[in-house]
């Protein structure tokens, strides 16, 4: 048992799982032996393969119009498919995709919602939280910038880390955060 637990600890130091998958091995380890490990350590592999591009994020909204014209005004994203009734799909130059769709309620009291997306009924909930998407823009300039943001009527807060990294995080109309940073890498 010395050895499996040696041989996890050394494929965490060696970036082969994260810390949430060593302390999972180690526990199936402790209370079901050797059969346990040896599966939890197949299951903790890389990948064959290397992610090279985003193909989309799918973002829920409540009403997927007004959000794709935000998008589209603010970001220069291409709106490449509508359906005219709960979604559109938004071209980031050779990036990827933005998916917006109906699928999300509004806050109590709000107005309602326009039509679900196809489907959305079948689907569990949405329940997982992005704290933030950030997207680089080119070209930079600070100052142009937070006025452009401003002149939108949206309320930039500045997120200034460095001498490199700028950026302000402004709300999209449903409440997501937004971060719009210089290019660094």
């Amino acid at each position: 048992m010395e050895g499996m637990i040696a041989s996890l600890i050394k494929d965490f130091e060696d970036g082969r799982m994260d810390r949430r998958q060593l302390i999972r091995s180690l526990a199936m380890v402790a209370v079901a032996g050797p059969a346990a490990a040896t599966a939890s350590a197949a299951q903790a592999t890389k990948a064959p393969w290397k992610t090279v591009r985003l193909d989309h994020i799918s973002y829920a909204v409540t009403d997927y119009k007004r959000s794709a014209d935000f998008y589209a005004s603010l970001m220069g994203w291409e709106i490449a498919n509508d359906d005219g009734k709960t979604q559109a799909t938004m071209k980031i130059g050779d990036i990827g995709e933005i998916i917006i769709r109906n699928q999300r309620r509004p806050a109590a009291g709000a107005a309602p919602a326009a039509p679900a997306a196809p489907g959305a009924a079948d689907r569990p909930p949405v329940t997982g939280v992005i704290n933030h998407v950030s997207w680089g823009v080119t070209p930079w300039d600070t100052d142009g910038v937070k006025a452009e943001l401003e002149r939108r009527g949206l309320k930039p807060r500045p997120d200034m880390v460095g001498n490199d990294f700028k950026s302000y995080h402004v709300l999209d109309p449903d409440g997501w955060d937004l971060q719009i940073s210089n290019v660094t890498k």
